[in-house]
């Protein structure tokens, strides 16, 4: 029987973790899971030793503040590692906390593949040193991640991107008569992202926009999916005062895409299910300005959504930190509503962008990858 260690540290890592315990199981339907996710890893049959919702963070003083919660994490980690002894680590992205934990799960003689590159092609490159010295295989998920590594002669391939599994496209209509939403409409989805942190710095500015685009749009509805590290209780607080007419929706958040005209909100891995269906989407990105300050001095790249990135060009506007003010998010979103030959540029550039993503199945290659190490 092969004990397989997973650490997804945020809500999608958790989605890629969770399809990943599904692959090894299917495999190997005696192998053992454990590690570090959230629900949709412990619906997989993962035991968790820490749910991840605590120490979803991005950014050097959101690390601080949550720090007590990190280092509890880290300390059942690194205790399991004797306790427990996995065949294997997979290490799922949450750089900040997995490449440490790379270097200890090494020392103790345990194979370590890590699954969804940290961006080090966009900032950080020093931490190719430690990649090399305690990862014994990148599984990467964007298409030009593989030759990066490669060049650096590190064992690598490109599994395809798991969202192509995990998104599935519905008919516009198909997915507002099943939220009951209205079909005429203007719907527009906003998406303030899966951390607390995030909420805290786009859904102020997400709920200014809206009310600008109710006086502008009077047949409008707006939809907030919720990640599954999000609780409804989460976001009330900024619904306070707005009579908007908002829907939140949860564990639906793919069908309540697909319902959306454009999509506003945080840069991370739901501009890349915005892309797989389709809907064009006003990319945000604001954090703390101290971090913001540090991180700007180390970004080595043009684009900051994975979209534009993989594209090589701004196909989807970018709004960063004081640029991601409700008028220019109100107006950027009102240019999908009203000029239909940009839309229709768009939404032909997306799909070029879906297309270099690889093939599905993803978790059963990285599965293969993972059992392959093993004696």
């Amino acid at each position: 029987m092969a004990k397989i260690m997973i650490v997804a540290g945020e809500a999608s890592g958790d989605n890629h973790g969770a399809m990943l315990v599904h692959a090894l199981k299917t495999i190997r339907p005696d192998t053992e899971c454990y590690g570090i996710g959230s629900q949709k890893m412990a619906e997989a049959g993962c035991r968790l030793l820490f749910d991840a919702k605590t120490i979803a963070v991005v950014g050097f003083i959101e690390v601080l503040r949550h720090y007590r919660a990190i280092k509890a994490a880290w300390n059942l980690a690194v205790a399991s590692l004797q306790s427990e002894k996995p065949d294997c680590v997979v290490l799922i992205d949450y750089p900040g906390f997995n490449l440490r934990f790379a270097k200890k799960a090494k020392a103790a003689g345990i194979k370590v593949v890590y699954y969804v590159s940290p961006q080090i092609w966009a900032w950080h490159q020093s931490r190719l040193k430690q990649i090399k010295a305690y990862v014994d295989y990148m599984a990467v998920i964007l298409p030009f991640e593989e030759a990066f590594y490669q060049a650096e002669h590190i064992p690598v391939s490109f599994v395809g991107n798991p969202l192509l599994e995990q998104v599935t496209r519905t008919d516009r209509m198909i997915a507002r008569e099943r939220l009951s939403l209205s079909h005429n409409a203007i719907i527009v989805g906003l998406v303030p992202g899966s951390r607390t942190g995030e909420l805290a710095r786009l859904m102020p500015e997400l709920i200014d926009s809206a009310e600008i685009l109710s006086r502008r749009y009077p047949h409008i509805q707006f939809v907030i999916p919720l990640a599954n590290t999000i609780k409804e209780t989460d976001i009330w607080p900024y619904l306070d005062g707005t009579n908007l007419p908002i829907m939140l929706i949860k564990r639906n958040s793919h069908l309540a895409m697909s319902a959306c005209n454009v999509l506003i909100g945080s840069s991370g891995t739901v501009t890349l299910e915005a892309t797989i269906l389709g809907i064009p989407m006003v990319i945000l990105y604001k954090m703390n300005a101290l971090t913001y300050a540090l991180a700007k001095r180390l970004i080595k790249i043009k684009y900051i959504g994975l979209p534009n990135l993989l594209a090589q060009k701004a196909i989807l506007p970018e709004l960063i930190q004081d640029q991601a003010n409700s008028n220019a998010i109100a107006q950027a979103a009102s240019r999908f509503i009203d000029d239909e030959a940009y839309l229709a540029y768009t939404e032909i550039e997306l799909e070029k962008v879906v297309s270099s993503l690889g093939e599905k199945g993803a978790a059963t290659k990285v599965a293969e990858i993972v059992f392959a190490l093993l004696p």
